[in-house]
């Protein structure tokens, strides 16, 4: 799974976009966006083994390899799903204790999509139900198709949400609403989507990627430092009390007083220019 600590971190960003996925597409559609898709149309983009691992080995470097890619783009193949979920016609053939290591692996997968300190949207092309829904959660916001549906139906299978779901949904719609989801696993469309916070804006399905490119665009062509220093204290701050969180903030902008971008966004600014972010 850490195959690319040794590979050269320089290199990183060209192997993975001219690397060959089993269950992944991975391209850099516009500067500085990584678009990563779930490439299993045929099963809804379920997600199996191989795909947890694969989605771990292209966002735990972003955590060290930070110069590239200033936005990643979680979506799926064809418009049918974004993600059904775990592949369930492999979770048939697992023993209880390949069943736990698999999650276990899908657990280091999700804390890497979680702490990623590159922004990622996702682009939620069609149906999010169980771990689809809880990857789209995992994600900093969303853009959903108007055909898009979403649910938590674990509790139909005889399981729970366990990819973040109890806490992610929870924290988007509210814990009244997150009981109602998941006790009932009960499915909602994108409107609702949309009227409880799970999704931040709803396009016809033509429209999506272009829309989360755009979005994805305009938050590459920011200074780097001062979004994932934002978007941590966004993130973290939400976690503990005001005064705790105003603490986190100062500490958080702090660091970028001494920064090559910072000096560059005021000068690019009194000099009628764009400005050019290095990331540093």
């Amino acid at each position: 799974m850490s195959s690319w600590i040794g590979n050269g971190l320089a290199d990183w960003p060209e192997q993975l976009i001219a690397r060959r996925f089993e269950t992944l597409l991975v391209d850099e559609p516009r500067e500085h966006v990584l678009r990563v898709t779930l490439n299993r149309p045929d099963a809804s983009n379920a997600f199996t083994t191989v795909t947890a691992r694969e989605l771990h080995e292209v966002f735990a470097p972003l955590e060290i390899v930070r110069t590239r890619f200033r936005c990643v783009v979680l979506t799926g193949a064809g418009g049918k799903a974004f993600c059904a979920g775990g592949d369930l016609k492999e979770r048939r053939l697992l023993s209880e204790d390949e069943w736990v290591l698999q999650h276990e692996l899908m657990e280091r997968t999700v804390r890497a999509i979680a702490a990623s300190p590159v922004p990622v949207v996702a682009a939620v092309n069609g149906a999010a139900f169980g771990g689809g829904l809880e990857l789209a959660l995992l994600c900093d916001f969303a853009y959903a198709a108007s055909t898009a549906r979403f649910a938590l139906t674990e509790t139909s299978l005889g399981i729970m949400p366990g990819a973040g779901g109890t806490q992610t949904l929870a924290r988007a719609v509210g814990e009244r609403r997150a009981k109602e989801l998941i006790l009932a696993a009960k499915p909602f469309d994108a409107r609702q989507a949309h009227q409880w916070g799970v999704v931040n804006e709803v396009f016809e399905p033509d429209h999506l990627m272009a829309q989360a490119l755009d979005i994805a665009e305009r938050i590459a062509s920011n200074a780097p430092l001062a979004v994932r220093q934002a978007k941590h204290a966004i993130h973290h701050g939400l976690q503990s009390d005001l005064a705790t969180g105003m603490h986190f903030e100062i500490e958080a902008y702090q660091r970028m007083v001494k920064s090559r971008d910072r000096v560059e966004g005021v000068a690019a600014f009194n000099e009628k220019r764009k400005p050019r972010f290095e990331g540093r």
